[in-house]
């Protein structure tokens, strides 16, 4: 049996996931070697080294995730535990936590920094998923199947939003969507809850409209059009990242031979390097990162699709939509589409609490997987073989007679 659990694993997205990370590696080397010198003042392989750490952490956690049965984590009791953990460390933040890009959203526990946000992320998948998957027999009662989980939703958008952070406030609300979408209800209960949704999120807006649409912020959108205008200023991030991205060509400058890196592009290891690849590697290493995590994306909305046991399917549809989603983001903002939000590219951009997060995501996603290919190769020809014994069993016994 153990022989059949491992040869049902998916070893073609495990694959992807490791040599996107492993690339992610190289790049924050060199992404980061300048930086970390001149901005930073720390050793030229500072980040490259707290990366690794974090990357190899972060395999013992995939490894022991993608062991454990998924279905476990829909206990009432793990579901009340992941529930708790994310909300007081939420509200933890708004005394103990440290402010970092002008939003309070870090614990500093030593030498590491710790975003609670990101593991929001993966407990709200879990907690949605697992609430809707109960909910199946009467997921269109609305009072009763469709509005109470949401109230987690609403309550960790909120307190994420006024640290403030509004980006990841916005793709933890896009993920929940998806998996409402992927729930079962009927279209009149969707119709309602995009009514509630305005009705909830208008009051918000008008109550924080002068963060919302501060200068600052504002500022992000009229450079969209043209950010050399404002080059000095709001432009800076944006204008070069076009020139990052327009130096690149087809081939590259070459690996380690990026200039934008050298000053010019802040955040050039986390939220920009996407810019850095595009000038070193060409369309050839944006092109590995697209269809990596392209393929990532729909193997496991693939997944989601094929599992018959509603919380797996969700599970992997939601873990799916959060790296979609965030690799959208990032690369709409790097390349102008968007205003800039700060948000990581999955797998790729330094950071030890993304990377953890990704890893349990991944590991559940890996473990899903194991289980869609084992019942539908090993337990669907189990009633075969029941019925062969018993024919057998049957033959034996007219012998016998």
């Amino acid at each position: 049996m153990v022989k059949k659990i491992f040869k049902s694993y998916d070893y073609t997205l495990i694959i992807a996931i490791v040599l996107l990370s492993l690339f992610g590696l190289v790049m924050i080397y060199s992404a980061s070697m300048a930086s970390s010198v001149q901005r930073y003042h720390v050793a030229s392989d500072y980040f490259y080294q707290r990366q690794k750490l974090f990357l190899i952490g972060s395999f013992f956690v995939f490894t022991f995730v993608a062991l454990f049965p998924y279905k476990i984590m829909r206990s009432t009791k793990f579901l009340v535990f992941i529930t708790a953990v994310s909300i007081f460390g939420l509200l933890g933040l708004f005394i103990f936590g440290q402010v970092k890009g002008n939003a309070q959203s870090w614990f500093e526990i030593g030498p590491l920094s710790l975003q609670p946000a990101e593991f929001v992320k993966i407990f709200v998948i879990i907690y949605l998923s697992a609430v809707y998957a109960k909910k199946q027999a009467y997921i269109n009662q609305f009072n009763r199947g469709v509005l109470p989980p949401l109230a987690y939703l609403i309550l960790v958008c909120a307190l994420i939003a006024v640290q403030p952070d509004f980006g990841t406030a916005i793709i933890i609300a896009l993920i929940g969507v998806m998996i409402i979408l992927s729930s079962g209800m009927n279209l009149k209960n969707i119709t309602r809850l995009v009514l509630i949704g305005v009705i909830i999120v208008a009051p918000f807006v008008i109550a924080l409209q002068d963060e919302i649409f501060s200068e600052n912020r504002m500022a992000r959108f009229n450079v969209l059009n043209d950010p050399f205008v404002d080059e000095e200023k709001y432009g800076f991030h944006l204008a070069n990242s076009y020139i990052a991205i327009g130096s690149g060509g087809v081939n590259g400058l070459g690996l380690g031979k990026s200039v934008q890196k050298l000053g010019y592009l802040p955040e050039s290891h986390t939220d920009f390097i996407m810019a850095v690849i595009a000038e070193e590697l060409g369309i050839w290493g944006v092109s590995f990162v697209i269809l990596t995590l392209g393929y990532i994306v729909l193997r496991g909305i693939y997944l989601g699709l094929k599992c018959k046991d509603p919380f797996g399917s969700l599970l992997a549809i939601g873990i799916s939509s959060m790296i979609g989603i965030q690799t959208f983001v990032n690369l709409a903002g790097v390349s102008g589409v968007i205003p800039l939000t700060g948000v990581p590219l999955p797998f790729v951009s330094y950071g030890g609490s993304s990377l953890l997060q990704l890893a349990i995501a991944s590991g559940i996603l890996v473990n899903v997987s194991m289980f869609v290919k084992y019942e539908s190769k090993y337990k669907k020809t189990q009633p075969e073989k029941e019925k062969k014994a018993i024919q057998r069993e049957g033959n034996l016994y007219r012998f016998r007679t």
